[in-house]
């Protein structure tokens, strides 16, 4: 039975279902869900491309922020970073190939984690295989949410002290979708109609629909639509039960509350779907062949990550995180290293792509933590000197900037190889929204 299948069978069960549970059957049906397929969804053969693809200095970067994590919290041997929602293993493996340029035996201490529906094994053997980090391991996982979308699944894993890191993970949980009508605020339902599939609107499943937007001062106006995801707090509840100690980073594309359940900018939601690097916004259609997701509603992850203990350490967009790490100067030094002028080229597209406005320069890193204090992170301090009295700058020069391999995706095939990749605009710092002058809550 395919996941289709599966949500006319609810139907014909119980008359409808909500939009939250065909979204969870469409992405994670064990019997074809989108997420279950075999083949890849990230790529150019599959329907869109995430930061690790683009250029490995994304996780390189990464690790960078881990090492500093690390030695905050005392060189801890392991030190564990649990990825959730790995796919194909590729950031594992270009954060644990870097971590052996890093100091201090840290890559001897990592030990990395990919948590994943898809229990193939991926890129991340091929650091395992090579030594490059002593412990590896892929930890297959039955789903993220139950059937209606908001009861989480609990983690087969012992507390441990270290880091969870999610990379495009959150936007794709489960969300009930509700809209504005006469005054009365109602959730849209999944039925058949004339033998399709059909949005039609009743009464809210569950009170806390109406809680989550009460409790962030969110008053839809009549007309409106918006998407709401109530396994935040599963979510946060999932990772503080495993994390003894330690940093939760989460990168994705999404706003604060106010900005997301804009009248006036998104008066129909966010909600959207991707087939073949195309924008489709077609939900009922393609079940299982293509991607359903909305944007991350960070006010709430970050509101129930305080209830369990997850502290906000920072909120940045991904082009200022990147920036504060050594982005740019990996960037400049990329004509010193000689390369063929194609491999050159490549290079500096991927890393500008990272940091493009209006793409993934747009996305938002947030970062928790628990039990850890309140110190600065690197990836949130313009100009930190934190590393044995040196500038951070100077620490990150002396590293060896990632190149691209044949596993990340050359944004550069089919252009002119002569072309210059403009950056000017790209770098400028600018204000953490919501933290203090050290993006700090």
């Amino acid at each position: 039975m395919n996941a289709e299948e599966e949500i006319r069978r609810r139907i014909a069960d119980r008359g409808t279902v909500t939009f939250a549970e065909f979204m969870d059957v469409a992405l994670y049906w064990s019997g074809g869900g989108y997420y279950r397929s075999t083949g890849d969804p990230v790529g150019a053969h599959g329907d869109f491309y995430t930061s690790p693809l683009v250029h490995p200095a994304f996780g390189a970067l990464l690790s960078v922020q881990l090492f500093q994590m690390w030695l905050l919290m005392h060189r801890p041997s392991p030190f564990t970073v649990l990825e959730m929602g790995a796919g194909n293993g590729l950031l594992c493996r270009d954060v644990a190939e870097y971590s052996k340029n890093l100091p201090e035996g840290f890559a001897q201490a990592l030990r990395y984690i990919c948590h994943d529906v898809n229990s193939r094994p991926g890129l991340e053997k091929k650091s395992a295989a090579t030594g490059e980090c002593p412990e590896v391991f892929r930890l297959a996982s039955g789903g993220y949410f139950g059937g209606a979308g908001n009861s989480p699944v609990n983690l087969p894993l012992v507390k441990f002290c270290g880091c969870v890191v999610s990379n495009e993970l959150l936007d794709a949980f489960p969300v009930h979708q509700v809209t504005m009508q006469g005054g009365r605020l109602l959730e849209a339902y999944v039925a058949v109609e004339q033998g399709e599939l059909a949005m039609v609107h009743d009464e809210p499943s569950t009170p806390q629909l109406a809680d989550r937007l009460e409790g962030l001062g969110v008053a839809l106006v009549d007309g409106q639509t918006a998407e709401i995801c109530l396994g935040l707090a599963g979510w946060a509840g999932m990772v503080s039960e495993v994390l003894d100690a330690g940093f939760v980073i989460t990168v994705d594309y999404g706003r604060e509350a106010e900005d997301l359940y804009s009248k006036d900018d998104r008066p129909r939601g966010t909600l959207t779907t991707f087939y073949r690097h195309t924008q489709t916004d077609a939900p009922l259609r393609r079940i299982g062949s293509q991607d359903i997701t909305a944007q991350v509603d960070f006010t709430s992850v970050i509101n129930e990550g305080r209830v369990v203990g997850l502290e906000p350490m920072g909120y940045s967009t991904q082009k200022e995180f990147l920036q504060n790490l050594g982005l740019q100067g990996w960037h400049r030094r990329l004509t010193g290293l000689r390369l063929p002028q194609r491999q050159t080229g490549a290079n500096r597209a991927g890393m500008v792509d990272l940091v493009r406005p209006g793409g993934l320069g747009d996305f938002k890193v947030l970062v928790q933590g628990k039990n850890v204090g309140r110190p600065g992170l690197w990836g949130f301090q313009p100009g930190a000197s934190l590393v044995e009295s040196n500038g951070l700058s100077d620490f990150i020069d002396s590293l060896p900037a990632p190149l691209m391999r044949p596993d990340h995706l050359d944004l550069t095939r089919g252009r002119d190889p002569g072309a210059e990749v403009q950056v000017e605009g790209y770098w400028p710092g600018f204000a953490v929204p919501g933290g203090d002058e050290e993006g700090r809550f």
